[in-house]
């Protein structure tokens, strides 16, 4: 078993993406997990950057995770999976979903056989 690194040589970019993971994405801010590392929002931007990406990429990259492993155990509608991922409108979450999969979710609906 791989043995953490101390958090001191963790980037940030991993950091960030172990408190999305854990966190109810419908009420998580860039500014709350910068507090919860101990930084301002304009430090945490930059670190990122230094890391080469930024909040707005890690949130999404969440956000399909759990988009994919919700729909592997059953079928949700789409105004639930939005909901739980912290989408204000269904349409946005439609746009992503379509982004990741290259299907909109009724034709990946059927494709899915649900």
């Amino acid at each position: 078993m791989p043995r953490e690194r101390p958090s001191h040589q963790i980037c940030t970019a991993e950091r960030v993406l172990k408190i999305l993971l854990e966190s109810n994405l419908a009420r998580v801010r860039a500014d709350s997990v910068a507090e919860t590392l101990g930084m301002s929002g304009t430090t945490l931007r930059r670190r990122l950057r230094q890391d080469h990406t930024c909040y707005q990429f890690l949130l999404d990259r969440v956000r399909q995770y759990r988009c994919e492993r919700s729909l592997r155990d059953r079928w949700r509608p789409g105004k639930c999976l939005a909901d739980e991922l912290g989408y204000l409108e269904v349409n946005s979450f439609y746009r992503a979903f379509q982004r990741w999969t290259g299907l909109t979710y009724s034709q990946y609906r059927e494709q899915s056989g649900y």
